[in-house]
Protein backbone atom coordinates (compact mmCIF):
# COMPACT_ATOMS: atom_id res chain seq x y z
CA UNK A 1 0.00 0.00 0.00
CA UNK A 2 1.44 3.24 -1.15
CA UNK A 3 -1.09 5.52 0.86
CA UNK A 4 1.11 7.92 2.77
CA UNK A 5 4.34 7.54 0.57
CA UNK A 6 4.39 11.22 -1.18
CA UNK A 7 5.80 9.71 -4.26
CA UNK A 8 6.44 6.67 -5.92
CA UNK A 9 9.98 5.66 -7.42
CA UNK A 10 8.45 5.96 -11.06
CA UNK A 11 6.84 10.21 -9.94
CA UNK A 12 10.48 10.90 -8.69
CA UNK A 13 12.19 9.74 -11.87
CA UNK A 14 9.58 11.60 -14.15
CA UNK A 15 10.69 14.77 -11.41
CA UNK A 16 13.67 14.26 -11.73
CA UNK A 17 13.69 13.88 -15.71
CA UNK A 18 12.40 17.67 -15.80
CA UNK A 19 14.52 19.12 -13.86
CA UNK A 20 17.52 17.37 -15.83
CA UNK A 21 19.18 15.97 -12.78
CA UNK A 22 19.80 11.99 -12.93
CA UNK A 23 19.72 11.60 -9.46
CA UNK A 24 18.72 12.62 -6.37
CA UNK A 25 22.24 13.46 -5.00
CA UNK A 26 22.85 15.46 -8.06
CA UNK A 27 19.30 17.09 -7.14
CA UNK A 28 20.96 17.80 -3.85
CA UNK A 29 23.93 18.99 -4.91
CA UNK A 30 23.38 22.32 -3.66
CA UNK A 31 23.61 21.37 0.04
CA UNK A 32 26.87 20.86 1.40
CA UNK A 33 27.91 17.27 2.02
CA UNK A 34 28.33 18.14 5.21
CA UNK A 35 25.20 18.34 7.01
CA UNK A 36 23.35 15.64 4.27
CA UNK A 37 22.24 12.64 6.50
CA UNK A 38 24.86 10.03 4.68
CA UNK A 39 22.89 6.87 6.30
CA UNK A 40 19.18 6.09 6.42
CA UNK A 41 17.65 5.89 10.12
CA UNK A 42 17.23 2.55 11.40
CA UNK A 43 13.38 2.21 10.88
CA UNK A 44 11.27 -0.72 11.47
CA UNK A 45 10.32 -2.48 8.43
CA UNK A 46 7.18 -1.25 6.76
CA UNK A 47 3.45 -2.06 7.71
CA UNK A 48 0.55 -2.32 6.26
CA UNK A 49 -2.53 0.14 7.40
CA UNK A 50 -4.27 -2.61 9.07
CA UNK A 51 -0.82 -3.74 10.71
CA UNK A 52 0.17 -0.29 11.47
CA UNK A 53 -3.35 0.31 13.26
CA UNK A 54 -3.01 -3.14 15.11
CA UNK A 55 0.23 -1.87 16.28
CA UNK A 56 -0.59 1.51 17.50
CA UNK A 57 -3.67 -0.10 19.34
CA UNK A 58 -1.27 -2.02 21.47
CA UNK A 59 1.24 0.95 22.33
CA UNK A 60 -2.12 2.76 23.40
CA UNK A 61 -3.07 0.23 25.55
CA UNK A 62 -0.29 0.33 27.45
CA UNK A 63 -0.95 4.37 28.74
CA UNK A 64 -2.06 4.91 32.19
CA UNK A 65 -3.75 8.15 32.06
CA UNK A 66 -6.41 10.36 33.98
CA UNK A 67 -9.45 8.80 32.11
CA UNK A 68 -8.88 5.35 33.99
CA UNK A 69 -6.65 6.29 37.27
CA UNK A 70 -7.05 8.97 39.76
CA UNK A 71 -4.59 11.83 39.13
CA UNK A 72 -3.16 14.18 42.08
CA UNK A 73 -0.50 15.69 39.42
CA UNK A 74 -1.11 19.48 38.76
CA UNK A 75 1.87 21.84 38.48
CA UNK A 76 0.08 23.92 35.81
CA UNK A 77 -2.13 21.67 34.37
CA UNK A 78 -5.39 19.79 35.91
CA UNK A 79 -8.24 17.26 36.13
CA UNK A 80 -11.22 18.98 35.63
CA UNK A 81 -14.32 18.01 34.69
CA UNK A 82 -15.17 19.08 31.71
CA UNK A 83 -19.43 18.96 31.00
CA UNK A 84 -20.19 17.22 27.59
CA UNK A 85 -21.92 20.40 26.24
CA UNK A 86 -18.63 21.77 25.97
CA UNK A 87 -17.72 18.88 22.97
CA UNK A 88 -20.52 18.96 21.69
CA UNK A 89 -20.83 22.31 20.60
CA UNK A 90 -16.99 23.23 19.72
CA UNK A 91 -16.89 19.93 17.92
CA UNK A 92 -19.70 21.73 15.05
CA UNK A 93 -18.31 22.53 11.87
CA UNK A 94 -18.69 26.24 12.04
CA UNK A 95 -16.15 26.36 15.03
CA UNK A 96 -13.53 23.51 13.85
CA UNK A 97 -12.91 24.68 10.82
CA UNK A 98 -12.62 28.30 11.61
CA UNK A 99 -9.50 29.53 11.95
CA UNK A 100 -8.81 33.41 12.00
CA UNK A 101 -12.30 35.25 11.54
CA UNK A 102 -10.77 38.03 8.93
CA UNK A 103 -14.56 38.76 7.39
CA UNK A 104 -16.79 39.02 9.15
CA UNK A 105 -19.10 38.72 7.51
CA UNK A 106 -19.03 35.12 7.15
CA UNK A 107 -17.85 34.80 10.93
CA UNK A 108 -20.53 35.88 13.13
CA UNK A 109 -20.89 32.76 15.24
CA UNK A 110 -17.07 32.58 15.68
CA UNK A 111 -16.53 36.43 16.72
CA UNK A 112 -19.51 36.36 18.97
CA UNK A 113 -17.79 33.72 21.03
CA UNK A 114 -14.65 35.50 20.77
CA UNK A 115 -15.65 38.46 22.24
CA UNK A 116 -18.54 36.88 25.19
CA UNK A 117 -14.74 34.92 25.86
CA UNK A 118 -12.98 38.59 26.60
CA UNK A 119 -16.06 39.68 28.64
CA UNK A 120 -16.01 36.96 30.61
CA UNK A 121 -12.20 37.49 30.91
CA UNK A 122 -12.21 40.86 32.11
CA UNK A 123 -15.44 40.01 34.76
CA UNK A 124 -13.29 37.10 36.65
CA UNK A 125 -10.07 39.65 36.14
CA UNK A 126 -11.52 42.64 36.96
CA UNK A 127 -10.14 44.34 34.36
CA UNK A 128 -11.06 46.56 31.66
CA UNK A 129 -10.14 44.78 28.30
CA UNK A 130 -9.11 41.19 27.14
CA UNK A 131 -7.41 40.13 23.94
CA UNK A 132 -8.36 37.15 22.09
CA UNK A 133 -6.05 34.96 23.77
CA UNK A 134 -2.54 34.08 23.92
CA UNK A 135 -0.69 30.53 22.83
CA UNK A 136 -0.39 29.82 26.77
CA UNK A 137 0.04 31.59 30.40
CA UNK A 138 3.85 31.59 29.80
CA UNK A 139 4.11 33.52 26.94
CA UNK A 140 1.13 35.99 28.30
CA UNK A 141 3.34 36.39 31.16
CA UNK A 142 6.07 36.86 28.58
CA UNK A 143 4.48 39.40 26.97
CA UNK A 144 3.03 41.55 29.75
CA UNK A 145 6.64 41.89 31.08
CA UNK A 146 7.70 42.98 27.66
CA UNK A 147 4.38 45.50 27.83
CA UNK A 148 5.49 47.12 30.87
CA UNK A 149 8.50 47.86 30.30
CA UNK A 150 7.80 49.89 27.18
CA UNK A 151 4.82 51.13 29.11
CA UNK A 152 7.48 52.55 32.10
CA UNK A 153 10.62 52.84 29.67
CA UNK A 154 12.24 51.03 32.44
CA UNK A 155 14.61 47.40 31.58
CA UNK A 156 14.76 45.69 34.63
CA UNK A 157 11.77 43.17 35.78
CA UNK A 158 11.21 41.47 38.92
CA UNK A 159 9.46 37.45 39.56
CA UNK A 160 8.95 35.18 42.45
CA UNK A 161 10.95 32.12 42.63
CA UNK A 162 7.34 30.55 43.12
CA UNK A 163 6.23 31.47 39.77
CA UNK A 164 5.74 28.71 37.64
CA UNK A 165 9.31 26.95 36.26
CA UNK A 166 8.59 27.24 33.08
CA UNK A 167 7.10 30.71 32.48
CA UNK A 168 9.99 31.66 34.63
CA UNK A 169 12.12 30.42 31.71
CA UNK A 170 10.02 31.90 29.00
CA UNK A 171 10.36 35.30 31.13
CA UNK A 172 14.08 34.46 31.00
CA UNK A 173 14.43 34.28 27.44
CA UNK A 174 12.05 36.84 26.60
CA UNK A 175 14.33 39.19 28.75
CA UNK A 176 17.49 38.41 26.78
CA UNK A 177 15.68 38.40 23.26
CA UNK A 178 14.66 42.15 24.54
CA UNK A 179 17.95 43.21 26.89
CA UNK A 180 16.07 43.38 29.51
CA UNK A 181 17.47 42.94 33.28
CA UNK A 182 15.46 40.64 35.64
CA UNK A 183 15.51 39.58 39.68
CA UNK A 184 14.21 36.31 41.66
CA UNK A 185 12.71 37.39 44.81
CA UNK A 186 12.91 34.17 47.28
CA UNK A 187 9.90 32.45 48.62
CA UNK A 188 9.54 32.89 52.22
CA UNK A 189 6.59 30.40 53.67
CA UNK A 190 5.92 29.83 50.73
CA UNK A 191 5.04 33.28 49.07
CA UNK A 192 7.05 36.23 48.11
CA UNK A 193 9.44 37.78 50.67
CA UNK A 194 8.05 41.03 51.29
CA UNK A 195 11.26 42.42 52.69
CA UNK A 196 13.61 40.78 49.53
CA UNK A 197 11.04 42.66 47.16
CA UNK A 198 11.73 46.10 49.26
CA UNK A 199 15.51 45.65 48.96
CA UNK A 200 14.98 44.74 45.18
CA UNK A 201 12.57 48.01 44.38
CA UNK A 202 14.98 50.85 46.08
CA UNK A 203 16.88 50.97 42.60
CA UNK A 204 13.85 52.70 41.77
CA UNK A 205 14.31 50.89 37.95
CA UNK A 206 11.82 48.24 38.50
CA UNK A 207 9.11 47.88 35.40
CA UNK A 208 7.18 45.50 36.92
CA UNK A 209 6.59 42.96 39.20
CA UNK A 210 4.84 39.59 38.02
CA UNK A 211 3.43 37.92 40.95
CA UNK A 212 1.70 34.43 40.59
CA UNK A 213 -1.69 33.60 42.84
CA UNK A 214 -2.43 31.03 43.54
CA UNK A 215 1.55 30.20 43.11
CA UNK A 216 2.84 27.20 41.65
CA UNK A 217 2.78 25.92 45.44
CA UNK A 218 -0.73 26.64 44.91
CA UNK A 219 -0.29 29.27 47.75
CA UNK A 220 -2.63 32.29 47.92
CA UNK A 221 -0.39 35.68 47.77
CA UNK A 222 -1.28 38.96 49.26
CA UNK A 223 -1.37 41.01 46.29
CA UNK A 224 -2.99 44.33 48.03
CA UNK A 225 0.57 44.55 49.93
CA UNK A 226 2.84 43.66 47.31
CA UNK A 227 0.86 46.14 44.33
CA UNK A 228 1.49 49.01 46.94
CA UNK A 229 4.89 48.22 47.00
CA UNK A 230 5.73 47.60 43.29
CA UNK A 231 3.31 50.99 42.62
CA UNK A 232 4.85 53.24 45.40
CA UNK A 233 8.25 52.22 43.27
CA UNK A 234 7.36 53.28 40.01
CA UNK A 235 6.62 49.91 38.11
CA UNK A 236 3.28 48.27 37.11
CA UNK A 237 1.95 45.29 38.96
CA UNK A 238 1.47 42.02 36.52
CA UNK A 239 -0.88 39.21 38.29
CA UNK A 240 -0.89 35.20 36.76
CA UNK A 241 -3.33 33.56 37.94
CA UNK A 242 -6.17 30.93 37.13
CA UNK A 243 -9.77 31.58 35.77
CA UNK A 244 -11.31 29.05 37.55
CA UNK A 245 -9.77 29.97 41.33
CA UNK A 246 -11.74 33.07 40.29
CA UNK A 247 -14.82 31.36 41.13
CA UNK A 248 -13.85 31.84 44.90
CA UNK A 249 -11.17 34.82 45.14
CA UNK A 250 -10.98 37.93 44.79
CA UNK A 251 -10.39 39.52 41.32
CA UNK A 252 -7.02 40.99 40.97
CA UNK A 253 -7.93 43.71 39.10
CA UNK A 254 -9.52 45.00 42.89
CA UNK A 255 -6.42 44.14 44.57
CA UNK A 256 -4.35 46.85 42.28
CA UNK A 257 -3.20 44.67 39.07
CA UNK A 258 -2.40 46.58 36.30
CA UNK A 259 -1.75 43.43 33.49
CA UNK A 260 -3.75 39.86 34.52
CA UNK A 261 -2.27 36.99 32.51
CA UNK A 262 -2.60 33.33 33.01
CA UNK A 263 -3.34 30.15 31.67
CA UNK A 264 -6.92 28.93 30.75
CA UNK A 265 -6.17 25.41 30.27
CA UNK A 266 -8.39 24.58 33.83
CA UNK A 267 -11.74 25.96 32.40
CA UNK A 268 -13.25 23.78 29.56
CA UNK A 269 -10.25 22.02 27.97
CA UNK A 270 -8.73 18.66 28.38
CA UNK A 271 -5.17 18.28 29.71
CA UNK A 272 -4.30 17.22 26.40
CA UNK A 273 -0.28 15.33 27.09
CA UNK A 274 -0.20 19.14 28.28
CA UNK A 275 -1.41 20.85 25.70
CA UNK A 276 -2.86 22.89 23.86
CA UNK A 277 -4.47 25.41 25.57
CA UNK A 278 -4.91 28.95 25.72
CA UNK A 279 -3.23 32.04 27.93
CA UNK A 280 -5.18 35.09 28.27
CA UNK A 281 -4.40 39.01 29.25
CA UNK A 282 -6.45 41.52 30.42
CA UNK A 283 -5.53 44.99 30.75
CA UNK A 284 -6.99 48.65 31.85
CA UNK A 285 -7.77 50.79 29.04
CA UNK A 286 -4.88 52.75 29.60
CA UNK A 287 -2.62 49.89 28.59
CA UNK A 288 -4.97 48.99 25.56
CA UNK A 289 -3.25 49.92 22.66
CA UNK A 290 0.09 48.43 23.96
CA UNK A 291 -1.61 44.67 24.60
CA UNK A 292 -0.30 41.99 22.19
CA UNK A 293 -2.40 39.86 19.81
CA UNK A 294 -6.28 40.84 18.67
CA UNK A 295 -9.01 42.05 19.77
CA UNK A 296 -12.61 41.07 19.05
CA UNK A 297 -15.33 44.33 18.90
CA UNK A 298 -18.83 44.77 18.91
CA UNK A 299 -20.37 47.23 16.61
CA UNK A 300 -23.63 47.40 14.45
CA UNK A 301 -23.60 47.08 10.66
CA UNK A 302 -25.01 49.19 7.20
CA UNK A 303 -28.76 48.17 8.56
CA UNK A 304 -28.17 48.77 12.46
CA UNK A 305 -27.79 45.25 12.97
CA UNK A 306 -25.33 44.27 16.47
CA UNK A 307 -22.26 42.98 14.76
CA UNK A 308 -18.60 41.81 15.98
CA UNK A 309 -15.15 42.13 13.90
CA UNK A 310 -11.61 41.75 14.73
CA UNK A 311 -10.34 45.84 16.07
CA UNK A 312 -6.92 47.02 17.50
CA UNK A 313 -4.48 44.12 16.07
CA UNK A 314 -1.35 45.82 16.89
CA UNK A 315 0.46 43.59 15.41
CA UNK A 316 3.13 43.21 13.03
CA UNK A 317 0.89 41.31 10.83
CA UNK A 318 -0.96 44.14 10.22
CA UNK A 319 1.00 47.19 11.44
CA UNK A 320 4.12 48.33 10.52
CA UNK A 321 6.51 46.22 12.55
CA UNK A 322 8.77 48.92 14.24
CA UNK A 323 5.16 50.21 15.96
CA UNK A 324 3.76 46.39 16.45
CA UNK A 325 3.73 45.57 20.21
CA UNK A 326 4.55 42.11 19.58
CA UNK A 327 5.29 39.68 16.78
CA UNK A 328 3.08 37.11 18.12
CA UNK A 329 0.00 36.43 16.00
CA UNK A 330 -2.28 33.96 17.37
CA UNK A 331 -5.20 33.58 19.48
CA UNK A 332 -5.88 29.84 20.41
CA UNK A 333 -9.63 30.13 18.53
CA UNK A 334 -10.85 26.91 19.18
CA UNK A 335 -9.88 26.70 22.82
CA UNK A 336 -11.27 29.51 23.92
CA UNK A 337 -14.20 28.92 21.83
CA UNK A 338 -14.31 25.25 24.62
CA UNK A 339 -13.48 28.24 27.66
CA UNK A 340 -16.36 30.31 26.37
CA UNK A 341 -18.79 27.50 26.33
CA UNK A 342 -17.75 26.20 29.69
CA UNK A 343 -17.43 29.65 31.78
CA UNK A 344 -21.38 30.05 30.32
CA UNK A 345 -22.47 26.84 31.30
CA UNK A 346 -20.93 26.86 34.64
CA UNK A 347 -22.03 31.01 35.40
CA UNK A 348 -21.06 32.35 38.69
CA UNK A 349 -22.64 29.97 40.78
CA UNK A 350 -20.87 27.12 38.92
CA UNK A 351 -17.57 28.12 39.61
CA UNK A 352 -18.14 28.88 43.12
CA UNK A 353 -18.87 25.60 43.74
CA UNK A 354 -16.30 24.28 41.82
CA UNK A 355 -14.05 26.34 44.14
CA UNK A 356 -15.60 25.55 47.38
CA UNK A 357 -15.08 21.68 46.36
CA UNK A 358 -11.49 21.54 45.35
CA UNK A 359 -11.29 23.87 48.97
CA UNK A 360 -13.14 21.11 50.75
CA UNK A 361 -11.69 18.22 49.01
CA UNK A 362 -7.88 19.48 49.43
CA UNK A 363 -8.55 19.91 52.96
CA UNK A 364 -9.65 16.56 53.53
CA UNK A 365 -7.00 14.72 51.29
CA UNK A 366 -4.09 16.79 53.11
CA UNK A 367 -6.13 15.90 56.47
CA UNK A 368 -6.00 12.14 55.58
CA UNK A 369 -2.09 12.19 54.76
CA UNK A 370 -0.91 14.01 58.09
CA UNK A 371 -3.08 11.66 59.66
CA UNK A 372 -0.40 8.98 58.45
CA UNK A 373 2.50 10.62 60.31
CA UNK A 374 4.12 10.27 57.11
CA UNK A 375 3.63 13.54 55.88
CA UNK A 376 3.63 17.37 56.79
CA UNK A 377 2.55 20.92 55.39
CA UNK A 378 5.62 23.07 53.78
CA UNK A 379 3.82 26.07 54.70
CA UNK A 380 1.74 26.75 57.33
CA UNK A 381 -0.97 29.33 57.87
CA UNK A 382 -1.15 30.14 54.27
CA UNK A 383 -4.47 29.81 52.48
CA UNK A 384 -3.93 28.31 49.63
CA UNK A 385 -6.19 26.50 46.49
CA UNK A 386 -6.09 23.15 45.24
CA UNK A 387 -2.76 22.59 45.23
CA UNK A 388 -0.56 21.88 48.75
CA UNK A 389 2.97 21.11 49.44
CA UNK A 390 3.69 18.21 51.82
CA UNK A 391 6.88 16.80 53.26
CA UNK A 392 7.41 13.10 52.68
CA UNK A 393 9.07 10.64 54.95
CA UNK A 394 10.60 8.86 51.33
CA UNK A 395 11.59 10.22 48.29
CA UNK A 396 8.92 11.31 46.02
CA UNK A 397 9.65 9.91 43.17
CA UNK A 398 9.58 6.20 45.49
CA UNK A 399 6.19 7.49 46.67
CA UNK A 400 5.14 7.91 42.95
CA UNK A 401 6.00 4.55 42.02
CA UNK A 402 4.31 3.09 44.76
CA UNK A 403 1.34 4.90 44.08
CA UNK A 404 1.30 4.22 40.15
CA UNK A 405 1.73 0.42 40.81
CA UNK A 406 -1.18 0.92 43.36
CA UNK A 407 -3.45 2.85 40.03
CA UNK A 408 -3.15 6.21 41.53
CA UNK A 409 -1.28 9.42 39.72
CA UNK A 410 1.10 11.17 41.99
CA UNK A 411 2.10 14.84 42.70
CA UNK A 412 4.94 16.32 41.70
CA UNK A 413 8.31 16.11 42.33
CA UNK A 414 9.18 19.57 43.89
CA UNK A 415 13.26 18.52 45.30
CA UNK A 416 14.73 18.84 41.19
CA UNK A 417 13.81 22.76 40.65
CA UNK A 418 14.10 23.56 44.32
CA UNK A 419 16.51 21.45 45.94
CA UNK A 420 15.30 23.45 49.70
CA UNK A 421 12.43 21.51 49.41
CA UNK A 422 13.87 18.22 50.58
CA UNK A 423 11.48 15.02 49.48
CA UNK A 424 8.73 17.88 48.43
CA UNK A 425 5.33 16.25 47.11
CA UNK A 426 3.07 19.11 45.41
CA UNK A 427 -0.47 17.39 45.70
CA UNK A 428 -3.10 18.58 43.19
CA UNK A 429 -6.68 17.67 44.20
CA UNK A 430 -9.45 18.78 42.04
CA UNK A 431 -13.37 18.44 41.97
CA UNK A 432 -13.15 15.34 39.91
CA UNK A 433 -11.65 13.56 43.19
CA UNK A 434 -13.84 11.13 45.28
CA UNK A 435 -13.69 10.80 48.68
CA UNK A 436 -13.19 7.32 48.11
CA UNK A 437 -10.21 7.99 45.45
CA UNK A 438 -8.62 10.21 48.23
CA UNK A 439 -8.69 7.72 51.17
CA UNK A 440 -7.53 4.84 48.75
CA UNK A 441 -4.36 8.09 48.28
CA UNK A 442 -3.97 8.40 51.77
CA UNK A 443 -3.67 4.28 52.77
CA UNK A 444 -1.20 3.35 49.56
CA UNK A 445 0.88 6.63 50.51
CA UNK A 446 0.70 5.95 54.58
CA UNK A 447 1.88 2.29 53.40
CA UNK A 448 -0.86 1.30 55.01
CA UNK A 449 -2.34 -0.62 51.44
Amino acid sequence: MSRYIPATAEERRRMLEYLGADSMDTLFSGIPEKVRQKNPPRLPDPLSEPEMVRDLRVLAGRNRNADDLPCFLGAGVYDHFIPAAVDSIVSRGEFTTSYTPYQPEVAQGTLQSIFQYQTMVCELTGMEISNASMYDGATAAAEAAVLAASSTKRKKILWGRNVNPQTREVLKTYCWSRNLEFGELPAENGRIDHAALEKMLAGGDTAALVVQSPNFFGNIEDLKTLGEAVHGAGGLFIVSTDLLALGVLEAPGKLGADIVVGDGQSVGNPMNFGGPAFGFIAVNKPLMRKMPGRICGQTVDGKGRRTFVLTLQAREQHIRREKATSNICSNQNLCIVAASVYLSLMGPGGLRETGEQILAKTAYTVDQLEKTGKFRRAFNGVPSFRETVLLCDEPVADLNRRLLDAGIIGGYELEPEYPRLKNGWLVAVTENRTKEEIDRLAAVAGGDA
